[in-house]
């Protein structure tokens, strides 16, 4: 069996990292997958939903070491779904390339706001690219297999054509950025006041994000 191994990675932090693999694995969950998270930020904000929650339908772990490359296969065993949520670059960088040179599938969470699309285009692309040396180093293929900006906190749950969503699509796709389809809205009801309970994905374009990743990484298996 070929496991799913999805890691969402950004410089610097609350672009909703946490909350876009917690969402991730819920919908994964809810389309019949079996998904583990791997909680490798230090502020353990996966464990803490988890905790606040009771329980959640999938399991989270702690994994905020610098070999998760190897000790996360551990986890793979009668598992089809990896979720790894990566701390942020510009402060645990060891943590987070381990993360990447893990996953197959990177997820990059940014909202379509200037100053976050200006940091993702100077520093991202200089950390993702150590992350393929690495990769390299221990004989891994240098590129995964699907590399996809998601944006979030836009204007309309759906792409647009105008407006800074479309303005900062087209900006990053220029840098060579692939950015998916699939937008999250913004919406703290639904997202941000989310945290500490159970998940439902009802209303949200979560499902649409993770049916979108799981046909990229087919797509590349092929």
């Amino acid at each position: 069996m070929t496991v799913l191994r999805i890691a969402a990675v950004s410089v610097k932090p609350g672009v909703g990292k946490t909350t876009t693999i917690m969402m991730l694995a819920a919908s994964f969950k809810e389309m019949g997958r079996d998904p583990v998270v791997a909680d490798a930020d230090k502020g353990a904000s996966g464990l803490g939903w988890m905790q606040d929650a009771d329980g959640l339908s999938f399991p989270v772990v702690g994994q905020a070491i610098t070999t998760l490359h190897r000790a996360l296969r551990q986890l793979e065993a009668g598992r089809d779904t990896i979720l790894v949520d990566a701390p942020q670059l510009e402060d645990h960088e060891a943590i987070g390339r381990s993360a990447l040179v893990y996953s197959d599938v990177w997820i990059f969470p940014i909202a379509p706001a200037g100053i976050e699309v200006r940091r993702t285009m100077r520093q991202l692309r200089k950390k993702l690219n150590e992350a393929r040396d690495m990769r390299e180093q221990l004989d891994r293929p240098r590129d995964p297999m699907v590399e996809m900006v998601l944006l979030t906190r836009t204007n309309r749950p759906y792409a647009t054509k105008t407006g800074p969503d479309a303005q900062y699509r087209d900006a990053l796709t220029e840098k060579g950025f692939r950015v998916m389809e699939t937008v999250i809205g913004f919406n703290d009801d639904l997202y941000r006041q989310a945290y500490g309970n159970p998940i439902d994905t009802t209303g949200t374009t979560y499902p649409a994000a993770a049916s979108e990743i799981l046909t990229e990484w087919e797509k590349a298996k092929a």
